[in-house]
C-alpha cells in the first residue's frame, strides 16, 4: 500500500508525531526498566550500563531492520503494525515481567558462581525489553523513507524528524522520573506509554479505513494487561504488606508483625531497617550504632551530644537514641522524603528529630564550617548500591572537618566479605588516611560490619562511659560491640572522587554472600536433582 493511499499521512504530520511518540517511548521503557529491575538487581551504574547497553543494541538492530524493510517494502501499515506488536508487548511487562526476572535468576543463581547480578540483569533485559525497543528502532528509518519526496528536502525532513524523537524523547525521560512513577507507580507508566502507542496505531488503521483483527486483540490484551497489571507488586510472593508504594529514589516496602516494623527498599536482599514495637533495642546493627556516643564521651560532657545521621532511613538508630539517652540532640539527612514520611508515620520516630531531605555529602559542604558534631554516622550502603562520593577519601575529610575534637564517625558497612581486596578493606583503608584510629566490629547474626573512626583514643573513651551506663540492655549491647571490636591494620586501598570502583567491589562481595547462601541448595541440587530440592523447598 501506498503511504497517500493513507490520508491521515499527507501532509506528513502524523509521521512526525509518530516519530515523537516512538523517542518518548524508548525513553519511558528505559527509565521504566530500571525501576523493574532495582528492586532485585539494585539500581547502581553497572545495572545501568546493562539496561543502556541492551536497549542501544535492541536500537541499532532495529535501526538496520527498519532501513532494510523500508527499502524492500515501503509500506506504512508494516511500521504501524510493529508499533502495535511493541505496544501490546510493554503492556504485558507489569503482569509478566516480574515472574520472569524471578525465573531466570531462580535458574542462573544455581548454573553460575561469578558475576550472578551482571548475568542475570543482562539476560532479563535481554528477555523483557529487546524486542520491543527492536520494533520501536524501525520507526525513524521507516519514517525517513515515508516522508522524503526529494533530494531537495531530505536534509530538512530527516531533520526534523530527529527533532521530534529527541524531543520525545526529552519529555519520556522528565515525565517517568518526576510525575508518573512517583504518582502511579511504574506498573502504570508502562501501562500510560503503551496506551500512547496503541493509540497512535489504532487511529492510523481507523484513520486508512483499514480492517486489522490485530488491533482488537491488542486492544483486548491491553484492557486485560490493566486489570492485573496496574499494582507495583514486586514482591509478590509477600502478602499482608503494611505499605508498598515507589518514589523517585526507590521501591518502598513496609511490613509489620506482633514484635516488629520492617522496611524494605531491595526486596531480593532482604531488610534495610527494622524498629522493635516495644522500644527495645533492635538486636542488629543498630545497637552497634549507639557504641559511638559512648566513644565520644556521652557521660563526660556538660553539653548534650550533637548526633547527625546521614541516610536517616526510618530511623531506628535515633529513635533508639532518644529513647535511651537523654542528653543527645538528633539530626538527619535522608535522600527520599518518601522514606522520611514513612519514619515518622510508621517507626514512631519522634518529630522532634528532624530530617533534611538531600543528598548526605552535599549537606556537609553547604551547612556553616562551624557547624560541628559529636558523633556523625554513615547509613547511606544500601547492598550493592553505594554511593561513590560518599566513600572516598574527599568526603571522609569532609566528615572529619565537621566533627569535634573527640567526635566519632560510624560507618555501617552492611556487606562482610573475607576475600582479599573486597569492598569493606577499600572503605576501611580510605578512611584509615583521615582518622588515625579506627576499629571495626562484626554484627553477630548477620553480614554488617560497622566501622568507628575518631582522632583520639575512642576505645579508652568507650570503655569510660560505659562504666557509668545503668541500662542493663545497654550494657549487654555494649559488652558484645566490645568483645567484637578490632583494630585495623590499614592497607593502600584508596578511593577517591577520580576512582571508587565500588560497584565492581560490591559486586564482588554479592558474589560472596549468594555463593554462601545457596551453596546448600546447589549440594541438594547435585545430589538429588530438581526433584529433591522442590521437596526441600515446599
Amino acid at each position: 500500500m501506498d503511504s497517500k493511499k493513507n490520508k491521515i499521512l499527507n501532509n506528513k504530520l502524523y509521521l512526525y508525531l509518530t516519530e515523537f511518540f516512538a523517542g518518548m517511548s524508548v525513553m519511558a521503557v528505559e527509565l521504566g526498566a530500571s525501576r523493574l529491575l532495582a528492586p532485585y538487581f539494585s539500581s547502581s551504574q553497572i545495572v545501568w550500563t546493562i539496561i543502556i547497553g541492551t536497549i542501544m543494541i535492541a536500537m541499532a538492530l532495529g535501526n538496520i531492520y527498519g532501513g532494510r524493510m523500508a527499502d524492500k517494502d515501503p509500506n506504512p501499515d508494516k511500521l504501524y503494525k510493529r508499533i502495535l506488536v511493541a505496544a501490546v508487548w510493554i503492556a504485558l511487562i507489569p503482569v509478566v515481567g516480574k515472574y520472569i526476572i524471578i525465573g531466570i535468576s531462580a535458574v542462573l543463581i544455581f548454573s553460575i558462581n561469578t558475576n550472578f547480578l551482571i548475568i542475570a540483569a543482562f539476560v532479563a533485559c535481554m528477555v523483557i525489553f529487546v524486542f520491543p525497543l527492536f520494533l520501536l528502532g524501525t520507526v525513524t528509518p521507516s519514517l525517513v523513507k515515508y516522508t522524503v519526496d526529494s533530494l531537495d528536502d531530505s536534509g530538512k525532513i530527516v531533520g526534523m524528524l530527529n527533532a521530534a524523537n529527541t524531543i520525545g524523547s526529552i519529555i519520556g525521560t522528565f515525565v517517568p522520573t518526576f510525575i508518573s512513577i512517583p504518582a502511579v507507580g511504574t506498573s502504570v507508566t508502562f501501562l500510560i506509554f503503551s496506551g500512547i502507542l496503541l493509540l497512535l496505531a489504532i487511529v492510523y488503521f481507523v484513520s486508512g479505513k483499514i480492517k486489522s483483527i490485530g488491533c482488537i486483540i491488542a486492544v483486548i490484551i491491553y484492557i486485560l494487561c490493566c486489570i492485573f497489571g496496574h499494582k507495583s507488586n514486586f514482591a509478590f510472593w509477600v502478602s499482608d504488606l503494611t505499605v508498598e508504594d515507589e518514589s523517585i529514589y526507590n521501591y518502598l516496602q513496609v511490613s509489620e508483625n506482633d514484635n516488629e516494623i520492617i522496611l524494605s527498599t531491595n526486596v531480593l536482599f532482604g531488610v534495610q531497617s527494622i524498629y522493635k514495637k516495644g522500644g527495645e533495642l533492635s538486636g542488629m546493627c543498630y545497637d552497634y550504632y549507639m557504641a559511638g556516643p559512648y566513644m565520644a564521651g556521652l557521660y563526660e560532657k556538660d553539653n548534650p551530644l550533637e548526633i547527625l545521621v546521614l541516610g536517616m532511613g526510618s530511623g531506628t538508630f535515633a529513635t533508639q537514641c532518644d529513647s535511651f539517652f537523654d542528653n543527645v540532640n538528633i539530626e538527619g539527612v535522608e535522600i527520599d522524603q518518601k522514606i522520611a514520611d514513612l519514619a515518622y508515620k510508621y517507626f514512631e520516630l519522634p518529630r522532634s528529630i528532624n530530617i533534611t531531605t538531600y543528598d548526605g555529602r552535599a549537606f556537609l559542604q553547604e551547612i556553616p564550617s562551624d557547624k560541628l558534631y559529636d558523633v556523625i554516622v554513615v547509613d547511606a550502603y544500601q547492598d550493592i548500591t553505594i554511593p561513590f562520593q560518599m566513600a572516598t577519601v574527599e568526603f571522609f575529610t569532609l566528615v572529619k572537618q565537621h566533627l569535634t575534637d573527640t567526635g566519632v564517625m560510624v560507618v555501617n558497612m552492611n556487606m562482610r566479605d573475607e576475600s582479599e581486596g573486597n569492598i569493606n578493606e577499600y572503605l576501611s583503608d580510605t578512611i584509615s588516611t583521615v582518622f588515625t584510629n579506627v576499629y571495626t566490629a562484626d554484627v553477630y547474626g548477620c553480614t554488617n560490619r560497622e566501622l568507628f573512626a575518631g582522632n583520639f583514643d575512642i576505645i579508652d573513651a568507650f570503655h569510660n562511659n560505659t562504666e557509668l551506663e545503668e541500662n542493663e540492655a545497654l550494657i549487654r549491647a555494649m559488652e558484645q560491640v566490645d568483645d567484637r571490636l578490632v583494630r585495623y591494620e590499614a592497607g593502600n586501598n584508596i578511593m577517591t572522587d577520580d576512582k571508587a570502583p565500588v560497584e565492581l567491589l560490591s559486586m564482588k562481595a554479592i558474589d560472596g554472600l549468594i555463593s554462601n547462601e545457596t551453596s546448600y541448595y546447589k549440594d541438594l541440587y547435585d545430589r538429588e536433582g530438581l526433584e529433591g530440592l522442590l521437596n526441600e523447598l515446599s
